[in-house]
């Protein structure tokens, strides 16, 4: 067994050194913000401070994948979470008008999950940290150097231990950044002497305008909870305790669409799109919470099939994090952590050999993730830019927008799809399964209809009022 040093105590941090520290691992959680963990939900939201995470009290989601990876590292953590007062979703229960068949099915427990607000969810999970033999969780203490060792592989530095900002030093098997997407690992290797990481970055263009709800009973869900409307998107998205939150998102170049920092003007947009505007009956709990420079970033550590450090592994949003309109970051995230927990089995006493292990686990089970949001992204922003300017837009014919339309006519594509954007598969797996392929193309291409709502000048109408 070793002694492991996990830098940052949010969700992922803290879920990756309960895995560990289940394994027999000695597990030190260092977290920058100070404070200690909220009792309540209540005080969770209200009165926690964590401003190390920026997006702390922005909307968040877990998926299935989320819940899937809990039950099978971290048993009963799904029973905390519902316990804290978070909520359960089963999206089946979002089948479309269109859909021919839409009786239940033997599997569809899968698609179930359990969401809530970030602060609940990572209270609970701090707690449960905090509980298992073999974690120190340490707050208020910065992380400022990396601790240098014997070499493993000739001419690559070797991380073993970290430096805090108070002098104190703790030496570890394996260093793990959980820093989130402020992580300084880069400069901290730099100060090591290691080569750079590979790195790609590039801001996604999207500016968010968010407000959380309460009442007596959560919306009823009428659509998807991210919707397309035209140059904006609207995402709802459900949460603990009988709240909920509603986001407007657009490209961060439509300047009209920065009155949505008035609440007034909030309230009218989501009031003229006919799907989302029921998640307005309750009492705001916030005020507007706009969030705009979300970086895409992804990181990697061997390269041209060298290693540039060894002894350090960086997992989550500190080796890759992308727009958040999607909600996948904390499941995708907790996937990664399970895949460290494998890793460290089989590799911890060979830094050299964890060091590639973890490199092409990290690319064969999580980059494609990464990659998919990525033209996604673009896609979408292409789509705004053109609606914003007047253009004419369709979609491409790519694989993927053909089973997005086929699935609103078809129950095996339409789960097939509800698989990919839940993370439970990637789509380029579900593409190739027996029978997929076939039925979209044999599918009638049908475009469905767009999601009612403003067109541009309806909508520039409702910005202006």
């Amino acid at each position: 067994m070793g002694a492991i040093v996990v830098c940052g105590g949010g969700v992922v941090g803290l879920s990756a050194a309960t895995m560990l520290a289940r394994d027999g691992h000695q597990v030190t959680v260092l977290e920058a913000d100070p404070g200690g963990v909220a009792a309540t939900p209540g005080e969770a939201w209200g009165s926690w401070p964590r401003r190390g995470v920026a997006q702390f009290r922005q909307p968040h989601s877990l998926f299935p994948r989320f819940r899937q990876v809990c039950d099978e590292e971290l048993p009963g953590m799904t029973e905390r979470l519902l316990a804290a007062g978070c909520a359960s979703v089963d999206p089946v229960g979002w089948l479309p008008p269109s859909l021919p068949d839409r009786r239940p099915r033997p599997g569809d427990e899968a698609f179930r999950f359990v969401t809530g607000r970030r602060p609940v969810i990572e209270s609970v999970i701090a707690t449960a940290a905090q509980e298992q033999p073999g974690v120190v969780v340490r707050r208020g203490v910065r992380v400022t150097g990396l601790t240098g060792g014997p070499s493993a592989i000739p001419g690559v530095p070797h991380v073993a231990g970290v430096r805090t900002a108070g002098g104190e030093e703790f030496p570890a098997d394996l260093v793990v950044d959980a820093m989130g997407r402020r992580s300084r690992a880069a400069e901290l290797l730099r100060a090591l002497g290691a080569r750079e990481p590979y790195t790609e970055a590039e801001d996604c263009g999207f500016a968010y305008y968010s407000r959380f709800y309460t009442g007596p009973a959560r919306p009823v869900l009428r659509a998807p909870p991210l919707v397309s409307v035209g140059s904006i998107s609207l995402l709802t998205i459900e949460g603990d305790n009988d709240t909920w939150s509603v986001s407007v998102y657009s490209s961060s170049c439509d300047a009209p669409v920065k009155a949505l920092r008035d609440a007034e003007c909030f309230t009218r947009l989501v009031k003229a799109c006919p799907l989302q505007a029921h998640w307005l009956d309750g009492r705001p709990i916030t005020d507007v919470l706009p969030m705009a420079g979300v970086l895409d970033r992804y990181r990697r550590f061997v390269v041209n099939g060298h290693p540039v450090v060894t002894g350090l592994a960086a997992v989550g949003d500190a080796w890759a994090c992308t727009n958040p309109s999607a909600g996948r970051g904390l499941s995708v995230g907790i996937v990664h952590a399970q895949l460290l927990r494998w890793t460290v089995r089989s590799h911890l006493d060979d830094p050299a050999s964890f060091a590639r292990a973890w490199d092409e686990g990290t690319e064969r089970t999580v980059a494609p993730f990464y990659r998919n949001q990525i033209r996604a992204d673009r896609a979408r922003l292409a789509e705004m830019t053109a609606l914003r300017e007047g253009r004419a837009w369709s979609p491409t014919g790519s694989i993927m927008n053909r089973l997005a339309a086929a699935a609103f006519h078809d129950a095996d594509l339409f789960r097939a799809l509800l698989e990919t954007a839940m993370c439970l598969a990637l789509p380029q797996a579900v593409i190739e399964r027996p029978g997929i392929r076939g039925k979209i193309e044999q599918s009638d291409h049908r475009v469905p209809r767009p999601a009612p709502g403003p067109d541009r000048r309806e909508l520039l109408q409702l910005l202006a009022a």
